[in-house]
């Protein structure tokens, strides 16, 4: 009975009376910027709900003076002594949890306006309501801007007495491991020892990484960028990116904070300036703050002032449902639905929804950018309609200026000077030599390593922000080695080493330095082909075909030509084409020019000899060469001849090979013999200790470079590994390792290294193997052209002057018979005009008969 009396006089304290003028308690930090923007929205916001809606309530303030005992007291004194129906909490978690434990002792809501509340606080506290948007999407904006600038390790800066931190920095680490990056360091804060903000930055200046995130309280982070600033840590190659909680106050910065904070990258709360709403109070409060606070730099209001307005506005409109109806008032928050000067208000477990779209800023000159926004659905953009161009990556955004005045994206990372030097393993065992070389000096006291793949490895550490480094050697297998990493006993392992499938569950690796690949490595014998027909691969049959035909149609050129004048041309068809190919063919080989009386065939047959003496001295010097060069054969062409014969095989010791040829070939065990040095492999396929080897494909270009000719590859190339460097899993400069890597590839530098190399391997008869070819057409075709276009030139000339001579020998034909004709007829007429004179006949006459005749 005493504890219901005590609940029901508690209710009756909780419960408006119709009539009676309703109270909402704020607590605030009344000497903050945040404090004075709040307050006045608050006040604001109760004044325009009672001129709308003629309700009657007050606003009643306490100063927490940023101290949680005091946010306590003031809460208490609010809801005992003020009779407040509704609390309007503090801005930090800090003092907010304890707010709610007194809200929930005397069932008052509490809108509490801290951007983070655990889930944990609002399943413990029942009257504890976040009247505040959750922030936590900006860590996914944060973790696009590290991307943006290919960034991969970053430091944490926060605030140690905000214990919401763990939520979000949990946030941020799945955010920056989305886009390949990881915190370096976490380092907490306290404002209670500022005085030791100098040591906590030494130390991160020590560190590689120079990318800072900021999570802290306007107060403090403006003295760490004070102490960052006189340390010189806010220059060129510095990274500063502050987070909502500090940016969100970047409208009230006057110069002097400006000028500390240069070059600074912030994430900013986003509140749509589109909203009429917004505008009308933009408005009434730039005029009303400028009065009330005459000595702020600036009167615009931030997201702060925003947020407060619309928690009041919450607060009176369920009281004012409360006077009407006398529904429970927790009961009413948890149902509001409104459009709010910040969005829509509206909440679920007691929660508003999170924040989906931030400003992204640049602090420069005397104060900051726009550089545009990040939403969760869009990602990067200078604007938020609907058609704008936006991008994962910052690329869409306004051009940034660094820290130091810089456009250049800065490298984020520097090389430490006073960290532990990286433990490297490099293998001992290598069979080649040429790739990993570990020599002791001639005093025994030091050890030298070199070899392509430390060349290489020295070649990328221009690229990468490694701390010092030391070679350790080590004398074990490729996978022991691999393993050492992943038991943290080295750092990384560089060589020859091999990337496998078993490998990669101890380490990461770099993208493949070499040629992936394992080929098989045979003897080699003389090739015992049939050569029955060799004398015809000096040419293909394109081109024989081509020498017939032309050779065909000169002979038909000349014989045209010379038929006339030539007894050998006469007789029969069949006799005629018999001579006619005869003498074609016999001028591939000798010629009488005395036999041709046309100057037409002579140019033809010129033209014919000067290609037929090139084409016969190049086919003498092609089957020339290929009777003379030595051609080899694999003695085995392919693993089923060797699985068939039951052969043995060889590979180098200690790598993945024996294993990849028992599982993957199927060859028995005992089949399998490891060797430690190239001469080794070679004595054993000398002796047919073995009938083939396996080397992976550097390897073999290193083998096949040195034993030219007795040995080559036969069969296919099986696709495996590729040799690259280790690093220990979650490596966060595995990418930085992969692009230098790239940069020394595509500058031409490894291909000289690799070159170098397999040019010190010297064969004798290395040039000997060059087989000769068989000829085309292609290699002709000039001569081809000029001989038969000169046979065409004489053919037509011919045929022109015979058509020509054909014409005028018909003209001379008729001009005699016209001439004998009139002779005749004249003849005729005198005969009979003196028929009556005595005929004499003069003596001449009949010689002139004949000599007209002949004519």
């Amino acid at each position: 009975m005493v504890s219901g009396n005590h609940e029901t006089e508690r209710n009756a304290s909780a419960t408006m009376i119709v009539g009676e003028k309703g109270r909402i308690g704020a607590i605030v930090d009344v000497s903050s910027r945040i404090g004075k923007e709040e307050i006045l929205a608050m006040h604001m916001a109760i004044e325009d709900f009672n001129s709308l809606s003629n309700q009657n309530f007050s606003l009643v303030i306490r100063d927490t003076r940023n101290d949680p005992n005091l946010a306590a007291l003031a809460a208490k004194d609010l809801i005992s002594v003020q009779r407040v129906q509704a609390l309007i909490g503090p801005q930090t978690w800090e003092m907010a949890s304890v707010v709610a434990e007194v809200g929930s002792e005397n069932q008052i809501p509490v809108l509490a306006l801290a951007n983070e509340i655990p889930k944990w606080a609002t399943d413990r506290s029942k009257f504890l309501v976040q009247a505040s948007p959750s922030q936590l999407n900006q860590m996914r904006a944060i973790a696009g801007i590290v991307s943006s600038g290919d960034w991969h390790l970053v430091n944490v800066i926060y605030e140690d007495s905000d214990f919401s931190t763990t939520g979000v920095f949990l946030y941020l680490v799945h955010a920056l491991k989305d886009v390949g990056a990881e915190v370096s360091q976490f380092v907490g804060l306290s404002q209670f020892h500022s005085d030791l903000f100098s040591k906590d930055l030494e130390k991160l200046r020590r560190g590689s990484s120079r990318i800072f995130v900021v999570h802290m309280s306007f107060k403090l982070a403006l003295r760490l960028f004070e102490i960052a600033n006189e340390m010189g840590m806010m220059g060129k190659d510095y990274v500063w990116i502050t987070t909502d909680s500090f940016t969100s106050l970047a409208h009230s910065f006057n110069v002097s904070i400006n000028s500390l904070l240069q070059g600074v990258v912030g994430v900013k709360s986003y509140i749509s300036e589109r909203n009429p709403p917004y505008r009308e109070f933009y408005l009434r409060f730039c005029q009303r703050f400028r009065l009330e606070h005459f000595d702020e730099h600036n009167n615009e209001p931030g997201i702060f002032a925003v947020q407060a307005y619309d928690a009041a506005t919450t607060a009176a409109l369920a009281m004012s449902e409360i006077q009407e109806k006398g529904n429970d008032l927790l009961d009413k928050i948890k149902l509001t639905d409104f459009q709010g000067l910040g969005g829509k208000i509206q909440f679920k477990d007691r929660k508003l929804a999170p924040a989906d779209t931030f400003q992204i800023i640049n602090v420069i000159g005397r104060s900051y950018r726009d550089l545009g926004f990040w939403s969760d659905k869009f990602g990067f953009s200078q604007d938020l309609r609907q058609n704008s161009s936006s991008s994962l990556l910052m690329k869409k955004l306004d051009n940034v200026f660094w820290p130091g005045g810089s456009l250049k994206t800065p490298r984020g990372w520097v090389v430490p000077t006073e960290s532990a030097p990286l433990r490297i393993g490099v293998p001992t065992n290598s069979m080649f030599k040429q790739y990993v070389r570990v020599e002791e000096d001639p005093t025994g006291n030091n050890l030298t390593f070199n070899g392509l793949a430390i060349d290489l490895f020295k070649e990328i550490l221009d690229y990468l922000p490694f701390a010092p480094h030391v070679f350790c050697p080590f004398n074990d297998t490729y996978n022991d080695l691999v393993k050492e990493i992943y038991l943290k006993k080295f750092d990384a392992a560089i060589g020859d080493i091999a990337i496998t499938a078993e490998r990669v569950e101890y380490a990461e690796f770099t993208h493949p330095y070499s040629e992936a690949g394992l080929v098989m490595i045979v003897p080699t014998r003389k090739d015992t082909s049939n050569k029955a027909l060799l004398f015809t691969k000096p040419f293909t049959v394109t081109l024989w075909i081509l020498i017939a035909v032309v050779t065909a149609y000169n002979g038909f050129v000349v014989w045209f030509i010379e038929r006339n004048h030539c007894p050998e041309h006469q007789g029969s068809m069949f006799d005629q084409a018999g001579a006619m190919l005869c003498s074609s063919f016999t001028t591939l080989f000798s010629l009488h020019g005395n036999r041709l009386h046309s100057n037409l065939s002579r140019m033809a047959m010129v033209a014919w000899l000067f290609t037929a003496l090139v084409i016969t001295q190049t086919y003498t010097a092609n089957l020339a060469s290929m009777l003379t060069v030595q051609k080899f054969e694999a003695s085995i062409s392919n693993i089923e001849t060797l699985h068939k014969i039951n052969a043995s095989v060889g590979n180098g010791r200690g790598t993945f090979v024996k294993t990849y040829l028992e599982e993957a070939l199927d060859f028995p065990a005992e089949n399998i013999k490891s060797y430690t040095t190239p001469n080794d492999l070679v004595d054993a396929l000398r002796n047919k200790e073995i009938a083939a080897a396996f080397l992976e494909v550097p390897f073999a270009k290193l083998f096949l470079a040195r034993f030219c000719n007795e040995f080559m590859i036969s069969g296919p190339t099986y696709v495996v590994g590729g040799f690259g460097f280790a690093f220990p899993r979650g490596y966060p400069l595995l990418r930085d390792v992969d692009k230098a890597l790239l940069k020394v590839s595509e500058s031409g530098k490894y291909k000289k290294l690799e070159e170098s190399m397999i040019a010190s391997e010297k064969c004798e008869d290395r040039d000997v193997k060059v087989e000769s070819s068989s000829l085309s057409p292609n290699s002709f075709v000039l001569l081809f052209v000029l001989s038969g276009g000169v046979s065409t030139i004489a053919l037509t000339l011919y045929t022109i002057s015979a058509y020509k001579s054909y014409l005028q020998q018909n003209a001379i034909w008729g001009l005699m018979l016209a001439v004998i004709k009139r002779w005749r007829n004249h003849n005729r007429g005198f005969s009979g005009r003196v028929s009556d004179l005595p005929q004499t006949e003069p003596k001449n006459f009949p010689k002139a008969v004949d000599l007209q005749i002949q004519v």
